[in-house]
């Protein structure tokens, strides 16, 4: 026998065990940086102008393709005058901008915990009918990153076209380029937030710079006279419908409406820093708000200078997407010479960026509103959990996964994804607004906040209905599908925890008193004689058992013989080894039946050992197959049955014999004459 190993001094503490990083923890590190504490947690916040990049980069982008989403249904049915017709929607658009500006300046004021729309709704109608806000923002944060990342991959390739002479060499890139940028946005964000804030807020400030001096100097050429227009009959553009002259310029009602709610795709990441107000420095609310004000003026202006220079240049939209619009607008704005050429890279790498980082967004608001669904347990509570360096880490791989398989879908499409868009949208600012109004209602605070946020839940909802009917041949269908059903997973959901913690909380009366039991045995499980079974017969004996046995279920009758007669030798065993026929080889019924049978009197209480032998190597994993769990999940059932795994790290014993030789061989040449 072996000696033991010393015991350390009275009075002196045993030095803590080392415990080895796995590879996964040391490549994590390497790819992400040491881990955040946290303490750490207060210092990661963001300042007013850097919120303004990280979390108005979705919403300002949207400018990048909304005028050209208007124009892509209006061009068809009502030819040129469809550039008139352009201005009254984006007024439309503007006039649903204000509404919504004055309902989340509400919204930031009063609910300073990030949450948005789901936290209004949650505390004004109640956590079920929340889940309907929670439903939408979720799915707009998974288009929200699909649509941008593609949008920008649109901006390099209308680049390329416009510099390039029709240069389309590019274009097979486009899908492999935009799921590349989701997993980048995902590293980024799994570094942790103040990473991705330094990351993330240049590209907001260089597009608003790149659409000011587009806008400064088409203005500035449209006053002389200077300006040109685009070719509308080009090779590849949407062609034209022919205007009567008749009931808005020849396009109906409903195509005007139809018109309107792509536009509405202009107002995406409105949003975005009512739920991320938490993100904010304090005073949280106050800083939020100044932030969501400054964000619509300039969302405003922008959205409403690109379509006055789409109305006076007549940029048409392309039917496989590129040229966009905008870069149209560039090209006509700087012109052919260099000074032109570089003005229109300029202003294209810009809206690329700002596109891919407006999809960032969502890795900053979609953890955050999953944690607090799931803090109200209508999401698995995996989602509450901070990562590595602070961040919501399963909430943002969930969002990349999903945003991934929907680029991969719709091959990038943005005219595709469009159509997914502004239904999540629109029903979080419904829910919003509606739950301000209530919130003002109920308090008898100011029937003039009442007034414009009811007003502007109504439009709201409008939208969502106009938007549901004229898009829904065009994909619109699968978010109406999705929304009742992801609703009512998050409440079947949330009446899974709700039993759960209803049974485990009910502790009968009965159970604090002392247990019935008269007697208690232990069966250790015997797969071979090692190092594992002889620790499991150590343990057996300090539980200071009535009855204590070693039991061998026979499927192999040689290897039982061989094993008997190994036990029978060996001095390290003192209790004797019983033989289980198990003819079937079925090893769970034969060890459920024999616990069956060993508590069967209603007095006697049975702890079942199982020694397992764990791996820290792939290889010994691999080639290894571990049955304690599934044994003990055979056994949960029965009453008066407890089962203990007693785990043994195999490739550390491996380590100190390997050790102990190296030190033998050592010691025996030391010694060698």
């Amino acid at each position: 026998m072996a000696e033991r190993d010393a015991a350390p001094p009275a009075g002196h503490a045993a030095p803590p065990p080392v415990v080895s990083d796995r590879l996964g923890y040391r490549v994590k590190r390497l790819l992400l940086g040491p881990p955040l504490v946290t303490e750490q947690l207060t210092r990661e916040k963001l300042s007013n102008p850097m919120a303004l990049g990280v979390l108005a980069s979705d919403c300002i982008s949207s400018t990048a393709y909304g005028t050209e989403e208007i124009l892509r249904i209006l061009v068809p049915v009502a030819g040129i005058a469809a550039f008139s017709l352009l201005m009254p929607v984006t007024g439309a658009i503007l006039l649903v901008l204000v509404l919504l500006t004055f309902a989340y300046r509400d919204v930031v004021s009063v609910y300073t915990r990030a949450g948005g729309s789901y936290v209004v709704a949650r505390e004004n109608f109640g956590p079920r009918v929340a889940q309907i806000a929670a439903v939408a923002l979720l799915v707009d944060y998974i288009v929200t990153v699909a649509v941008q990342t593609a949008a920008g991959t649109d901006a390099l390739i209308s680049l390329a076209h416009l510099t390039g002479k029709g240069y389309t060499g590019i274009d097979h890139l486009k899908l492999p380029l935009t799921a590349a940028v989701v997993v980048v946005l995902m590293y980024g964000n799994l570094r942790g937030i103040r990473e991705a804030g330094r990351a993330f807020a240049a590209p907001a400030y260089l597009f608003v710079l790149a659409i000011a001096l587009v806008l400064a100097v088409g203005l500035a050429r449209g006053l002389t006279g200077g300006l040109p227009r685009a070719d509308v009959h080009a090779a590849g553009a949407v062609p034209l419908g022919s205007s009567d002259g008749g009931f808005l310029y020849g396009a109906s009602l409903f195509m005007v409406l139809r018109a309107f709610a792509n536009g509405g795709s202009s107002l995406t990441g409105l949003e975005a820093i009512s739920n991320s107000v938490s993100a904010f420095r304090s005073p949280q609310g106050v800083n939020a708000r100044r932030t969501l004000t400054v964000m619509s003026c300039v969302l405003g202006v922008m959205v409403l200078g690109v379509s006055a220079l789409a109305h006076v240049t007549h940029a048409v939209p392309f039917e496989d997407g590129n040229p966009t619009v905008i870069a149209q607008e560039a090209h006509l704005v700087f012109g052919d010479g260099w000074a032109g050429t570089l003005g229109l890279v300029y202003v294209q790498l810009a809206t690329a960026l700002v596109l891919y980082t407006g999809a960032n967004t969502p890795f900053t608001g979609f953890p955050f509103l999953a944690s607090f669904v799931a803090e109200d347990r209508f999401l698995p509570r995996q989602l509450t959990r901070r990562g590595h360096r602070l961040a919501f880490s399963n909430g943002i791989i969930c969002l990349t996964v999903v945003s991934l398989a929907l680029v991969l879908v719709t091959r990038a499409n943005v005219d595709k994804l469009v159509a997914l868009y502004a239904i999540g949208v629109f029903t979080g600012f419904t829910m919003a607004a509606s739950g301000m109004a209530a919130h003002y209602w109920r308090r008898r605070e100011s029937h003039w906040k009442t007034g414009v946020n009811l007003t502007a839940a109504v439009v709201s909802a409008l939208v969502v209905v106009i938007f549901a009917i004229t898009k829904f041949t065009e994909g619109a269908w699968l978010v109406v599908v999705v929304f009742p059903l992801g609703v009512w997973a998050l409440i079947r959901i949330n009446r899974e925890y709700r039993q759960e913690a209803e049974a485990l909380e009910n502790v009968p009366a009965f159970a604090a008193e002392r247990p019935h039991w008269r007697r208690h045995v232990v069966y250790v499980l015997v797969d071979s004689l090692d190092l594992a079974t002889i620790k499991a017969l150590q343990y057996a004996h300090e539980l200071r058992a009535d009855e204590v046995r070693a039991v061998h279920f026979v499927i192999d009758e040689t290897r039982a013989r061989h094993l008997t007669a190994r036990w029978d030798e060996s001095s390290g065993t003192i209790v004797p080894l019983e033989l289980v026929d198990c003819p079937d080889r079925r090893l769970r019924h034969a060890v459920a039946a024999l616990a069956a049978r060993a508590t069967a009197d209603g007095t006697t209480a049975l702890t079942l050992l199982i020694p397992r032998r764990t791996y820290r190597n792939p290889l010994g994993r691999l080639l290894h197959r571990g049955t304690a769990e599934e044994m003990a999940k055979v056994l949960e059932q029965l009453p008066n049955v407890a089962v203990t795994i007693l785990p043994l790290d195999v490739t550390s014993a491996i380590e100190r014999l390997r050790a102990a030789r190296e030190a033998a061989g050592e010691s025996s040449d030391h010694h060698a004459p």
